[in-house]
């Protein structure tokens, strides 16, 4: 088996996956309208898939672990297509939130897809080829000019059959098209328990994993929380239509997910913790100049692509790290710093819609961002003062 095969067919499948993952977002004012909505009921509709499909990364990395990623990639897409289908034809405002809880699973194909493409390749090398994987946050982008497009023209019920369609035919490409490293290799899979001698639960006790969980939480939760976003922002602030502004939320997403491989193969060269230094140092000072130009769109336009830049880079840098830590867990380690970086795109759109219907602004909510990134700046410099090496965090020969 190819691994360069196993790498971009799981990057396709999570493009998919992320549109399914991402589809409300990018006409939440049209169903704001369908369903009488309030500001923070709309901030609610936006956020819940990303809850749960941050959430249960953590679970769905563990599997990965054990059973390997191609048997478990293809069972999630198949499980994908049913709440597609759900949101689609919901009846009410409840229906649609109940079958959005089970969308979120979709979520949770980031920790899937890296578990399992990071099994095929060597640490030295995982900075770069994480960050092409990862390339399947594009389907944020992909659901941001398509999904408004589809949904105008054809119906809300005719675009979840789109959906389910190219995702059933993901499951399918997974299956087909790829293999698992260690079963290519002639070896048994085993769990994190074995691996290395190491208790699975050994590495929820170790700094280094909060600390990029941490780190993770602004970055990728910035992305999501502005990619989800943006859309409604754009709509209410500048009175954009819904095309326009899913494009314009597309082109963010664009661009964070294109710096990302570029991100971590900085860190492969660069010490990671001056460099997310900058990043941190960056978006805050974004994050004040988008909060300052809410009223002129040229403003909003270049902070928000700052932003994209910053955040792009640092998903890179930080998982450049996971598997150096983490060589016999990547796929517990990836499942629970994605879940806390998805729980950072929860609470940004529920922040932004309350204090936008108590204020009138978003202005407070951009500020809050700023300042938390302050805080970041301040554990990365003092995790670069303390001059620890870069060696994996585990003992043991990793199986490739």
């Amino acid at each position: 088996m190819n691994r360069t095969v196993v790498m971009y067919v799981s990057m396709l499948a999570m493009v998919v996956a992320f549109v399914a993952w991402s589809m409300i977002s990018p006409i939440a004012p049209q169903l704001q309208q369908v369903y009488h909505l309030s500001g923070f009921e709309k901030s609610v509709m936006v956020a819940t898939p990303i809850l749960l499909g941050s959430l249960l990364r953590i679970p769905m990395g563990v599997l990965v672990d054990r059973f390997g990623g191609r048997r478990v990639y293809t069972l999630l897409l198949i499980f994908v297509a049913v709440p597609v289908l759900g949101v689609s034809t919901a009846h009410s405002y409840g229906q649609l939130i109940a079958w959005e809880v089970l969308l979120g699973i979709a979520g949770t194909s980031f920790a899937v897809g890296i578990g399992h493409v990071s099994a095929w390749y060597p640490p030295e090398r995982q900075g770069l080829v994480l960050g092409i994987t990862a390339l399947g946050n594009l389907g944020t982008a992909v659901a941001g000019f398509t999904v408004p497009t589809l949904y105008l023209r054809f119906g809300f019920q005719t675009t979840g059959m789109f959906i389910t369609a190219a995702v059933l035919a993901a499951a399918a490409g997974v299956w087909v098209f790829t293999r698992d490293a260690r079963l290519a290799k002639g070896a048994s899979l085993v769990s994190g328990a074995s691996a290395a001698g190491a208790r699975p639960s050994s590495i929820w006790f170790q700094r280094r994993l909060w600390l990029l969980a941490t780190f993770y939480f602004i970055t990728f939760g910035s992305f999501m929380a502005f990619g989800n976003y943006l859309p409604t922002l754009l709509q209410g602030q500048f009175h954009l239509t819904p095309v326009d502004s899913g494009l314009r939320a597309a082109g963010f997403v664009l661009l964070a997910t294109a710096l990302r491989p570029i991100g971590g193969y900085l860190a492969d060269r660069i010490e990671p913790y001056r460099l997310l230094i900058g990043v941190f140092a960056v978006v805050a000072a974004a994050s004040c100049l988008f909060a300052a130009g809410l009223d002129r769109i040229l403003l909003t336009t270049v902070a928000a692509l700052v932003i994209a830049s910053m955040v792009g880079l640092g998903n890179g840098i930080v998982f450049k790290l996971v598997p150096l830590y983490f060589p016999q867990t990547t796929g517990q380690a990836t499942g629970l710093i994605g879940a806390v970086g998805g729980v950072g795109g929860f609470f940004p759109p529920l922040i932004m819609g309350a204090m936008k219907d108590v204020t009138g602004s978003y202005s407070a909510g951009l500020l809050l961002l700023g300042c938390t990134c302050l805080v970041a700046l301040g554990f990365a410099w003092a995790e670069r003062r303390r001059g620890l090496p870069l060696p994996p965090a585990e003992s043991g020969t990793r199986v490739v």
